[in-house]
């Protein structure tokens, strides 16, 4: 089975392809510059797979919260790709993907991406996986409130931001937080969640899915003013 992936939803663009039951992962650093390697980066990752786009079964994106840019990128690049050989795309939460890893571990997570003015895009299970806050964009303050532990695991590509804070709040004087420093790539967490959907018969993006946001653009609350 050939899948290709991608997490666009940060600064960070993660890239893999799964052939063989081997896997090519890459991460681009690039910041601003996500739209110039993209493409690029797909067509480089394919040939080193020694497939085409063609080939592929399926893909699967991170499809938010996140990036405004990101996402938009990422979901046209792939879109190109489904108009162009009928290759299915799965959309999954970003921040299922970086909570993926940690569900297991018998903590409480929070997971969590910067969404600035204090802010983060967050979901938070118990130490069996249930969810206790969906997917959303919440004050750190209303964050700090919720966690009604004595202990959690905190992960995301912005976990470390939110352990400083939650490490030197006075709310939970005794709540112990531990940091799960992930690696940089998800690409394998997505393409194990992508297969579980694909042999599931779960439904792919339809042409009319697009990115999860959960928070209006700049250009948006501009022009609401």
């Amino acid at each position: 089975m050939n899948i290709l992936v991608l997490d666009c939803a940060v600064s960070k663009i993660s890239i893999a392809v799964k052939f063989e039951d081997k896997m090519i992962a890459q991460t681009y650093d690039i910041g601003m510059r996500q739209s110039e390697i993209l493409v690029p980066a797909i067509d480089d990752i394919l040939q080193k797979a020694g497939i085409t786009a063609g080939d592929l079964d399926f893909s699967a994106i991170t499809i938010g919260p996140g990036s405004f840019t990101g996402l938009r990128l990422g979901i046209s690049a792939l879109k190109a790709i489904e108009l162009a050989y009928n290759v299915p795309i799965y959309g999954v939460s970003s921040l299922q993907v970086y909570s993926y890893a940690a569900k297991n571990l018998g903590f409480p997570v929070l997971c969590c991406i910067d969404a600035n003015k204090d802010r983060f895009y967050a979901c938070l299970y118990d130490e069996t996986g249930n969810e206790i806050l969906p997917d959303g964009d919440y004050e750190k303050s209303e964050l700090i409130e919720k966690i009604n532990f004595n202990k959690i695991l905190i992960t995301g590509p912005d976990a470390k931001k939110f352990y400083d804070i939650l490490s030197n709040s006075n709310v939970h004087t005794d709540l112990k937080p531990y940091l799960l420093r992930n690696s940089d790539n998800y690409a394998a967490c997505l393409i194990e969640i992508a297969e579980k959907m694909y042999k599931n018969n779960e439904s792919p993006l339809q042409d009319y899915d697009g990115p999860v946001y959960l928070r209006a653009s700049e250009a948006e609350l501009k022009l609401t003013k």
